[in-house]
């Protein structure tokens, strides 16, 4: 008889044994998804990215310079939600719906809320930040409009990751999963109306006149606001209405945060939000690095980086599920289990990304072709691509067991390794071999650093310290008492 990862997730909550196999397939059931929704996410930079990238290499190098900002902004987000999500993890493993419900009212309200100060902060600054980040004068206003867009849209960016992440933490990964695919496919029919200039296609022999918009740069931006925005409505729908566990409408609560919840997520979020914006300070130092090497090596960097996401982002989503699985298993008391889950996800990552790796660089330069027809920039993109493909599996070591020490309420020493290994190797030596190997110095140093992460990441797992959470103890006091 077949078990669907609900009852396997059940079995975690009600204590029950779960086998290797089991606990293998219940892995890959929550992964699977959470690959294709991350997958996702990636497609939408990278038809973003290659709408754009034919528009000419300053078109691109427009949406590269703020590209490090977006990834700023949109982890700002993220981060706050984990704080609630995990919480939400915990109290679903332990069997506490109700409680889990009180905290998605509550992160509602902080999480918007949050979400229109980023958006009025990201609009103030946009005709700024493209001169901060030493941009050239033939490609700030492109990149001004870009991110001006990109920040009006962060409520909706907002609530489209607060549902999937909800969802996700109750075990629901395939209607986001399926409602992400749907957001590429929105983003494709709106950036084409919205990038090209008018002009006719030929169907069968039939000329028709197609009467797109000509945005160009900002059309883009405006593409993925709209696939974004339609798709956050049905998500948040699907969690407030249909949600068994988490299924708000028609129940009676408060929206007001409290004081213990609140104090509960910041312990997460607030490490979380430092290092990423720690961490996207860095990217954006990254940029500025590569920027005065003209627009052919900062359109090479910015279009390589959205390829080498589709290498990496299946390792986000094992992430995602990797949280899933450890958080109910902290909730449910259950720190043997929740090891174990440590481990079958850091090494699925790891055999994931390292296929992944030997298709990029099998594919490097066929990649590039597709975003841009400027054969520097892609003779260029192929050569540091195939660089960072052989840092892969062990950047699947660091991306995953990231995930698994936030499941267990552990956001500290995940954020202390990423920020040593970023400022303390990838900025300084990037600084010193960029006058002398140009691009794919950088790229060399990035490859390097991310090996050392992964080596760093898979010797605190081993260790097992990361369980010891002030959340696990109290769920382990709780079953003795019961």
């Amino acid at each position: 008889m077949r078990i669907t990862h609900r009852e396997l997730l059940e079995q975690i909550r009600n204590h029950g044994e779960l086998t290797t196999r089991q606990q293998v397939s219940l892995t890959v059931k929550l992964s699977m998804p959470a690959i294709l929704a991350q997958i996702s996410f990636i497609l939408m930079q990278y038809i973003d990215a290659s709408m754009v990238g034919h528009l000419g290499a300053e078109c691109s190098a427009a949406v590269g310079l703020v590209s490090s900002s977006t990834w700023l902004f949109y982890g700002l987000t993220e981060s706050l939600v984990s704080g609630f999500a995990v919480m939400v993890a915990h109290r679903i493993g332990a069997r506490d719906n109700k409680g889990a419900r009180d905290i998605l009212r509550q992160s509602l309200t902080v999480c918007i809320l949050w979400a229109v100060l980023l958006a009025g902060v990201g609009v103030v600054i946009s005709p700024y930040l493209p001169l901060w980040l030493n941009g050239r004068e033939d490609i700030v206003p492109l990149s001004s409009s870009y991110f001006m867009i990109f920040a009006a849209g962060m409520p909706f960016f907002q609530l489209n990751y607060f549902a999937a992440s909800m969802l996700r933490s109750a075990g629901h990964v395939r209607f986001p999963s399926v409602l992400n695919v749907v957001m590429c496919i929105l983003d494709v029919v709106f950036n084409y109306y919205l990038i090209n200039d008018p002009h006719e296609i030929t169907v069968f022999g039939t000329r028709y006149w197609v009467h797109c918009m000509g945005l160009g740069v900002s059309g883009a931006a405006l593409g993925s606001l709209c696939a974004v925005g339609l798709t956050s409505v049905v998500m948040a729908w699907y969690l407030f209405c249909r949600c068994k566990e988490l299924r708000i409408y028609g129940e009676r609560g408060s929206f007001k945060p409290t004081r213990d919840n609140m104090n509960r997520a910041l312990k997460i979020a607030v490490p979380i939000g430092g290092e990423r914006s720690v961490m996207s300070l860095a990217y954006t130092i990254i940029v500025a690095i590569v920027a005065p090497l003209g627009n052919v090596s900062l359109s090479a960097d910015t279009l390589a980086v959205t390829i080498e996401g589709l290498c990496y982002m299946p390792g986000y989503g094992i992430a995602d599920a990797a949280t899933t699985l450890v958080g109910q298993c902290v909730g449910a008391g259950r720190k043997r289990l929740a090891k174990r889950f440590g481990r079958i996800t850091v090494l699925t990552g790891m055999v994931v990304l390292t296929v992944m790796s030997v298709v990029m660089f099998l594919t490097a330069r066929f990649a590039m072709s597709l975003m841009t027809p400027v054969d520097e920039i892609i003779d260029l993109g192929a050569t540091i691509l195939r660089i960072e493909s052989f840092a892969e599996p062990f950047f699947a070591a660091a991306i995953v067991s990231y995930g698994v020490f936030v499941g267990a309420g552990n956001s500290v020493a995940p954020i202390a390794i990423n920020i040593s290994s970023m400022w303390l190797l990838r900025i300084p030596f990037s600084m010193l071999v960029v006058g002398s190997m140009g691009l794919k110095g950088v790229w060399i140093v990035m490859c390097l650093e991310l090996i050392a992460r992964g080596v760093i990441y898979l010797f605190y797992l081993r260790s097992g310290r990361w369980l010891n959470t002030q959340a696990m103890r109290e769920a382990i006091a709780k079953n003795r008492k019961l």
